[in-house]
């Protein structure tokens, strides 16, 4: 049992574990990047996590969930480590063998995502080794930590050079740990006592230079892995010029108020929320997509394939299912793509094949009627957001736009396969996790300006937001103050019934304390109701409110 003290060992396994996942990212560099530990861990987290502490994690972090994930992965990672590394002071097998279970996590959610093979098994495989051997050389080997109690440091005596030398099979430390050891004997060396700044030194020089080791090691394979994408053969597509371009936006469509989300939501800002805790990168050139199933035609296509077939080009509105009342995981945005109508035309399903299940490259699925697919509205695979290449992140090289779907059912991003099944045979990803099978989305409305707890002054405000109900259209918006009557706003003109649709009203703000509510009634005559409903299993409901100070 080593005597090291219990601050000491807790930083040799926190040290021992950034060594394994700083190893593990130059060799995923190879392998692929979903096969680095932290990655593949943090997927099976997602895949495996309650349905409420997720809806938590995006309800509070919005499209930043995935950093959260990830930082919360770390902080759990190393609270693990801490504790390995004492129980590696008193028992240093059950330490190791700690490791070795983490690295067999790795291994298994390494091997069980999509697509992945026995390679995925080496970035956990040579991180776990390498965290076991810094382990071993904190806890038993040259960079020990500080005597216990009662015992002293004391220099070995002087060995000749005609001494006998070790005796064959000793153990002998990694030449790296070894030149860290920096515990020689020398002339004169009085005993030391327990905590003696030369075993302090040795053993925080041992924890920076391993340390800052595996953080080159981390941040250079991230790096290099970025280096691998695909960015360039992005930057190299050329989109075609689609037969059937988007209706010009309308002249007033964008009311260009502060704080208002502007008609067409920029690339950058545009929400992402999906499972991916690495952007999938897909070559364009290898790209297939594979329409099949119960189909009497099977067909296979190429990414030159579908770039020569005809385009069109649609402003459309989409929405995440997870979005609350009020909330921004919503975006407009000028798509170009083909029409998938077509495409399923020419595969020609079969009878009772009431489902296309889109398949990402990572595996996941969603499930779309193939009735609303073929219903006319403008369902695309789309290649271009807003006149330029899929950004890689919102899924490069083609994805699926749906109007009047929430994104969990109909927008699978990095698509490459479309099968033809039923809801009665087939499960898609989020439905086995508590969700609606179909996903039609909601008449909704939200108030952009003012925002929640401004500060007004009294007199003249313009009250104004976005509504929505896509593929039905917005008919009406109302906007009230203090439970006071219903006000008719004024909505701006907008590219079609499948994008949203700007409003304002102009309202005599008086002093105090103001509550202000908007509800919507789509062209079909049917206004959001005012009662708050969650997001699961199929979207929430409820008017946006929000309370001002007018002074």
């Amino acid at each position: 049992m080593s005597s090291m003290s219990r601050g000491r060992a807790a930083l040799a396994g926190v040290t021992a574990a950034a060594v394994a996942i700083g190893v593990a990212e130059p060799v995923a560099v190879f392998t692929g990047p979903r096969s680095a530990p932290l990655i593949a861990v943090g997927g099976l987290v997602v895949d495996a996590v309650p349905e409420p502490l997720k809806q938590f994690a995006i309800a509070v972090f919005g499209r930043y969930d995935k950093v959260a994930l990830l930082v919360g992965t770390v902080v759990v990672l190393a609270a693990i480590a801490a504790l390995l590394g004492v129980l590696a002071a008193r028992r240093l097998p059950l330490g190791l063998a700690g490791i070795a279970a983490f690295a067999a996590l790795g291994v298994a959610a390494a091997l069980t995502r999509a697509g992945a093979d026995a390679f995925d098994a080496l970035p956990s495989l040579v991180g776990g080794g390498l965290g076991a051997v810094t382990l071993w050389a904190f806890v038993a080997g040259p960079l020990g930590g500080d005597a216990g109690p009662g015992t002293a440091h004391r220099p070995a005596p002087a060995t000749p050079a005609s001494a006998t030398p070790p005796a064959p099979g000793s153990p002998t430390p990694p030449p790296v740990i070894a030149a860290l050891a920096l515990d020689e004997p020398r002339a004169g060396w009085e005993p030391l006592e327990p905590g003696d700044h030369e075993s302090r030194r040795r053993f925080l020089r041992g924890v920076g230079l391993l340390a800052g080791t595996a953080a080159v090691a981390g941040l250079g394979g991230h790096w290099l892995a970025g280096q691998r994408g695909v960015s360039a053969a992005r930057q190299a597509v050329k989109l075609p010029t689609p037969v059937a371009p988007a209706p010009p936006v309308p002249a007033g469509a964008d009311l260009s108020l502060t704080r208002l989300a502007p008609f067409v939501t920029p690339n950058r800002e545009f929400y992402r929320i999906d499972t991916a805790l690495v952007v999938p990168q897909v070559d364009p050139a290898t790209w297939r997509l594979r329409i099949h199933g119960r189909v009497r035609n099977p067909i296979e296509l190429s990414f030159d394939d579908l770039l020569a077939r005809p385009m069109v080009e649609r402003y459309v509105t989409l929405a995440c299912v997870s979005n609350e009342v009020g909330g921004d995981l919503i975006g407009n945005a000028r798509w170009l793509g083909v029409p998938i109508r077509e495409l399923l035309d020419e595969a020609q399903p079969e009878e009772g094949a009431d489902q296309v299940v889109g398949r990402s490259v990572d595996g996941w699925t969603c499930g779309t009627p193939t009735a609303v697919l073929r219903d006319g509205r403008d369902a695309l695979l789309a290649v271009g957001m807003n006149g330029e290449p899929l950004p890689v992140e919102h899924g490069f090289p083609v994805r699926m736009v749906v109007p009047g779907l929430y994104g969990y059912v109909s927008a699978c991003k990095w698509v490459t396969e479309l099968e033809l099944t039923s809801f009665g045979d087939f499960d898609a990803y989020w439905v086995p996790r508590g969700w609606s099978a179909q996903g039609p989305i909601k008449t909704q409305s939200r108030i952009d300006t003012p925002r929640p707890r401004n500060r007004l002054t009294a007199g003249p405000v313009t009250v104004a937001g976005v509504a929505w109900a896509q593929h039905r259209g917005i008919r009406r918006v109302e906007v009230r103050v203090d439970d006071g009557p219903w006000q008719e706003a004024t909505l701006a003109p907008t590219a079609s019934v499948d994008t949203w649709v700007q409003w304002s009203w102009r309202w005599a703000a008086g002093p105090g304390e103001h509550t202000l509510q908007v509800r919507a009634t789509d062209a079909g005559g049917e206004t959001q109701p005012e009662q708050r409903r969650p997001v699961a299993p199929d979207g929430a409901t409820g008017w946006h409110t929000v309370k001002v100070t007018v002074g």
